[in-house]
């Protein structure tokens, strides 16, 4: 029993106080006062009780392998992680397994699963503090059929790529997701995604996806994820909405008005977004598509050539023409922040900017980046400061608009340590609720509490979780709103947010006034297809 609460339901309407049992997993009642008593009760007097938060865009798959506590989302009360930005765990075949295993960095793992079924068993087996979900990885497919290579597919092929899309919708996808800037993603063209969009609708699942282009092509790329969902039948969300560099941040406006536009028309659009002005991903962002084709190891023996290195270089330096560069887009090398290596000696290098690693190593930034990619046998983790603090304020304010941190769920212990990482691992959800609603109050607690809860599930099709509500699963987040605040920053992103006091994932308590406990109640949540969609 949860006594004495301000009860924010997830539906955005007013916070009231009341009372709150859990029965079974579920909770059972919610009133101004229930009667009885319980074997446990929790007095939140002075705290908000809210659903368990849902992160629609999470890496946390490798670190809940490691460590199956999520501590650093926990502690943030986020109950549902959701995968498959353009990648996915599920399903592969063996050449999709051993892509998973090629790029394994410090966390290392037996790929034991091929199937959707098997990855979300394999993970309830281990024993994990948060429940799962996952979108069918655009990319992933792909590889299973096509490889990395720059090609297209013939029929046959395209099909196999559907009949995956509606075996993992079947198994309990919630759809599709793409991730367009990156190799071998950047090869695939609008039909195909419209092609593998399609059989993801019509199992009831939405594509979500990081665009084709988030700068200086901006518009065309939301243009383009308006026609996918146009004619594939289905809904669509963009993934991590940003306008990235300083160039393109007057565009928001203009994103804003295609997406409305396009929700008036009928056709559903949504948004997430993390709550900083520095994005994290790769110094192959930083590189043309081309040069990357059929893999690392391709890209690695070409970066080797002489002749290629030169181009590259040259179309590093350059404005680019048909692919996105974030280093160009940072508009400094002193604005890239180097957070994570693959070998072991080049380590010391975490936490510097590619400025300054290329100070040391007296070349240029473009030189530095392509050496330390063939050095570290990776892309080489990367954060680079793209967006406007305004413009990221205005976001958490839109009403169409989610969280993600796209970021892993770690802790400040064991093999987390051996990288840096983002601040937003550590920080997206408390920033959310301390600095911008709470500090600057861009949206209200009743609001952010509903793009947190309700509005994301309702997205998914999930119609068991995201509310305080009689019947609903028991995933509930209980904080104080006086205090919660993220403590991340660049310079020492390993600091957990404060605030949160107790988090209940299927009924039981993963944080218990503070401290996190042994409990591993998560399971895998199940899209609108499970069992429903004709392989």
């Amino acid at each position: 029993m949860v006594r004495g609460g301000t009860i924010v339901d997830g539906s955005g309407g007013a916070p009231f106080t009341g009372d709150v049992a859990v029965r079974g997993g579920r909770i059972v009642a919610v009133a101004p006062h229930l009667a009885g008593r319980a074997a446990r009760t929790i007095d939140a007097l002075g705290l908000a009780v809210a659903p368990g938060f849902i992160n629609m865009l999470s890496w946390a798959d490798e670190p809940l392998i490691a460590d199956g506590a999520a501590e650093s989302d926990i502690r943030q009360g986020v109950t549902l992680e959701v995968f498959g930005e353009g990648w996915s765990n599920a399903p592969i075949n063996q050449r999709g397994a051993d892509y998973l295993r090629k790029n394994q960095g410090d966390i290392r793992y037996p790929v034991t699963w091929r199937s959707l079924d098997q990855y979300f068993a394999a993970m309830e087996k281990r024993g994990i503090a948060p429940n799962i979900a996952s979108f069918v990885g655009a990319t992933t497919v792909r590889i299973d059929v096509l490889g990395q290579d720059d090609v297209q597919p013939a029929p046959a092929q395209l099909a196999a790529m559907q009949r995956l899309v509606r075996e993992g919708m079947n198994q309990g996808a919630m759809g599709l997701g793409s991730s367009l800037i990156y190799a071998p993603a950047s090869y695939a063209g609008t039909p195909e995604l419209v092609a593998l969009a399609t059989a993801s609708a019509r199992c009831g699942g939405m594509y979500i996806s990081h665009l084709r282009n988030e700068s200086d092509r901006l518009l065309e790329a939301v243009d383009e994820l308006v026609t996918i969902a146009r004619e594939s039948g289905g809904p669509a969300e963009i993934y991590h909405l940003k306008q990235a560099g300083r160039g393109n941040w007057n565009k928001l406006d203009a994103v804003i008005a295609r997406v409305e536009a396009a929700r008036a028309a009928g056709v559903r659009i949504t948004a997430d977004m993390y709550n900083y002005t520095a994005g994290a991903t790769g110094l192959d962002a930083a590189m043309p598509t081309w040069v990357q084709a059929g893999g690392y190891d391709k890209w690695r023996a070409r970066l080797l050539d002489p002749a290629i290195r030169a181009r590259v270089l040259k179309e590093m330096r350059g404005k680019p023409d048909g692919w996105e560069s974030l280093l160009y887009q940072a508009g400094s090398p002193d604005k890239v922040l180097l957070l994570g290596f693959k070998n072991p000696k080049l380590k010391p290098l975490t936490g510097k900017t590619l400025a300054e690693v290329a100070r040391i190593r007296g070349k240029s930034a473009e030189e530095t980046a392509i050496d330390l990619v063939v050095e570290d046998g990776s892309r080489v983790g990367t954060a680079y400061f793209l967006m406007d603090e305004k413009n990221v304020a205005r976001q958490t304010a839109l009403p169409w608009v989610s969280f993600g941190s796209d970021a892993g769920a770690l802790a400040p212990r064991g093999v987390f340590l051996l990288s840096s990482t983002h601040p937003r691992a550590y920080g997206n959800v408390a920033r959310l609720l301390g600095r911008y609603v709470r500090d600057e109050k861009t949206t209200t607690l009743a609001d952010a509490v509903r793009r947190l809860s309700a509005f994301p599930a309702a997205n998914l099709g999930i119609r068991d979780r995201g509310m305080v509500r009689a019947g609903m699963r028991a995933d509930l987040a209980i904080f104080d709103p006086a205090t919660i605040a993220d403590h991340a920053t660049y310079e020492k992103p390993q600091q957990f947010a404060t605030g949160m006091r107790y988090v209940a994932v299927n009924g039981r308590l993963v944080l218990d006034d503070g401290r996190m406990t042994a409990a591993r109640p998560g399971r895998a949540v199940r899209g609108p297809g499970w069992k429903k969609c004709k392989v």
